[in-house]
């Protein structure tokens, strides 16, 4: 999917944000987010991860603001089911200054998957989430996988029934700061695969040609 916008993040999402207008143009789309803490030092051009899409900031206001979505990003990530009152992560770029506290997120979303099940364990949950079949050689146990945005790591990969997935273990605060706290079976989510894997196919196959 082509990127919005470059720019680096973490995958540490900093505040639940909630859509409060969404205005289709098209085969693109305006998004409205009232955001408190991104929004209080945004300016246009500056980049926002919604969902763990990097967007453009066309303007901010008080505590809102707007972003433009291609047509491409609506259909290939889950921005474009969205509606008015929906609760997505939000998430500013990494600074240079800044600790990396998750991995590196680029907000260029490889594909989506689906919550198949979620089972407590102790005082965190298990999610298993689907991934396409292209996009599961780049997962491995222990790596890191951002889901909606959120930096995560690999507890389990298995295949059932031709389909792959991953598992996540989610603890309290991630449940409880993230929109995965109540994403149930069936709910789409944006996936991002750990760059440095691709990078590492694409050198390997050159070594082969």
């Amino acid at each position: 999917m082509a990127p919005e916008e470059d720019a680096v993040f973490t995958g540490i999402v900093e505040e639940l944000g909630e859509v409060v207008g969404i205005q289709q143009d098209g085969d693109s789309a305006r998004l409205t987010v009232r955001g408190p803490l991104v929004t209080g030092d945004a300016a246009s051009g500056d980049s926002i991860a919604i969902n763990g899409v990097c967007l453009t900031v066309t303007q901010a206001q008080d505590d809102v603001f707007s972003a433009d979505v291609m047509g491409e990003t609506l259909s290939r990530s889950s921005l474009g089911a969205l509606s008015t009152g929906a609760v997505v992560n939000l998430e500013r770029p990494l600074r240079p200054d800044s600790r990396l506290g998750g991995h590196i997120v680029q907000g260029h979303v490889d594909g989506t998957g689906a919550v198949l099940a979620r089972r407590p364990a102790g005082n965190w949950e298990v999610v298993r989430i689907s991934i396409p079949p292209s996009l599961a050689r780049y997962l491995v146990e222990k790596g890191s996988v951002a889901v909606d945005g959120i930096s995560l790591t690999v507890s389990a990969l298995g295949e059932s029934g031709g389909e792959h997935w991953f598992e996540v273990s989610l603890i309290p605060t991630t449940l409880e700061r993230t929109t995965l706290g109540g994403k149930q079976p069936g709910a789409v989510v944006n996936l991002e695969v750990d760059m440095i894997a691709k990078y590492v196919e694409r050198l390997l196959a050159g070594r082969t040609q």
